[in-house]
């Protein structure tokens, strides 16, 4: 069942100095490094686990009213109207998971899964700029995107000689199964060479719209640009399966999201890592990092050292112990967390949870916006509000007036907060042992950082995490 910070608390070994030698030391318990430090912990390793914040999640926390003020307002208190803390837990990103994705399988080799609860998101949306005609009228509408054959059949996404050539598509793309070719083995599938065929000619081949081709490779393969389309067709068409895979597993959309919101992951993690005898020190930060012959050793905060052979950590923890060079920015994104009392009007009145997708094309910018909103039933909020969350890449000197559009669809806004964060990824080759995590990126799921842990797992262990073999009970 989900475990409160309170009985977390009980079940952690927090402790005041770090005067020990450990196998790794891990700054930072974003997701990223709670996946990572439990991972290990459970293998044996010997594991601190540091942070500068008073809570658990880093960048994706899930906070309560005090505290989001505190990061948002400090000084401030929140108003009377909005309750008291035990009604909110506030994610600081809007992301959900994608129910067939790495993070999933993650969540079950661990058993990570049984902490947590879940609740199937009821629906996605995607804009299209549709042309007027005698009976319809144009202009940018949501539409959402079909969880079923039913809903496809009856959807105003695509007229319907594009729902057949669409179709065709689909059944292509359900063809392909990875497990029928060998490492190594050229993927053909009907004579296309998938590995050297640009996806754009395959678009060609059967003859999709460019309102088609946003609705494919915004709202199901999920990219956040049309950098796809000349690059290999394997790549769009394996985020397609997974996508496809990923409904019906359980229930109509392929997306499901936690009870008490997405801070209760990375505190499943450290709770893996406390069970195996990982140990925490919270509201600590590091002033250096400790080298001897050109290897990591350990860290320092204030008169205090801690020893380690492996150290990992967010970028800014490098950033600000001096070591600029192991990380390079690649951009900036902008959140905004709204807190509002009603649903969005302009998507299905009985959905409690949707993701809504703002293709780049339809928008006229270089990557896409996204919209998230979750309610009370996934107890993250109080009675009669709502949150939603907008996260984009910025692209110009005014990051505000990029959300004008997203803001307009939201609608009216009780209260607003805007953090605009450099994004990191790693630009080192952890030759001295140090393993720096990348920024987690303004899409709508978690499947760029599983593929980040998966990849530091590989760098530190020389293993590949098998998520192959999983545990049969998927009641978890």
């Amino acid at each position: 069942e989900y475990m409160g910070i309170e009985q977390f608390n009980q079940i952690v070994n927090y402790i005041n100095k770090m005067d020990d030698t450990y196998d790794v030391i891990v700054c930072g318990t974003g997701l990223t490094e709670c996946i990572l430090s439990g991972l290990l912990s459970q293998e044996g390793k010997k594991v601190l686990h540091i942070d500068r914040n008073p809570y658990y999640g880093d960048e994706s926390a899930s906070l309560n009213l005090t505290a989001l003020w505190k990061v948002f307002r400090p000084g401030q208190q929140p108003p009377q109207y909005l309750g008291t803390n035990r009604d909110w837990n506030i994610d600081l990103i809007p992301k959900f998971v994608v129910a067939s994705g790495q993070l999933v399988k993650i969540l079950l080799k661990t058993r990570v899964a049984r902490y947590l609860e879940w609740k199937v998101v009821d629906g996605t949306y995607v804009l299209q700029v549709k042309e007027g005609g005698i009976f319809s009228k144009g202009g940018p509408q949501l539409f959402k995107v079909p969880g079923n054959s039913s809903e496809a059949l009856k959807s105003d996404l695509m007229g319907l000689f594009e729902k057949r050539r669409c179709k065709n598509f689909f059944q292509f793309v359900a063809k392909y199964d990875p497990a029928a070719y060998k490492p190594g083995q050229p993927r053909i599938l009907e004579g296309v060479d998938l590995d050297k065929t640009p996806f754009m000619d395959i678009i060609k081949k059967y003859e999709l719209e460019p309102n088609t081709v946003d609705f494919v490779g915004h709202a199901v393969a999920l990219f956040t640009t049309d950098d796809f389309l000349p690059r290999p067709a394997i790549e769009t068409i394996e985020k397609i399966k997974l996508y496809m895979d990923s409904i019906g597993r359980y229930g109509d959309s392929p997306f499901i999201y936690p009870l008490y919101g997405l801070g209760g992951i990375p505190e499943g993690f450290s709770r893996l890592c406390a069970i195996y005898g990982g140990t925490f020190i919270l509201n600590q930060d590091i002033d250096e990092v400790l080298f001897e012959n050109g290897q990591v050793c350990g860290v320092r905060s204030g008169d205090q050292v801690a020893k380690c052979k492996t150290l990992i950590c967010s970028p800014s923890y490098v950033l600000n112990t001096g070591h600029t060079n192991k990380v390079k920015q690649i951009g900036q994104a902008i959140r905004c967390i709204c807190i509002v009392d009603h649903k969005i009007s302009a998507v299905h009145k009985e959905a409690e949870s949707v993701q809504i997708i703002l293709p780049q094309r339809q928008t006229g910018r270089k990557s896409d916006i996204y919209i998230m909103m979750v309610s009370q039933i996934h107890q993250v909020t109080k009675q009669g509000f709502y949150l939603a969350i907008i996260s984009a890449t910025v692209e110009t000197d005014n990051p505000e007036k990029e959300l004008d559009f997203a803001l307009s669809i939201i609608g009216p806004v009780k209260e607003k907060f805007i953090k605009i964060s450099p994004m990191y990824k790693s630009n080192t080759n952890s030759s001295d042992n140090i393993f720096v995590t990348n920024s987690l990126d303004p899409t709508s799921h978690f499947e760029g950082a599983t593929e980040n842990v998966l990849s530091l797992y590989k760098q530190i262990t020389g293993n590949d995490l098998d998520l192959v073999n999983l545990p049969e009970d998927e009641n978890e």
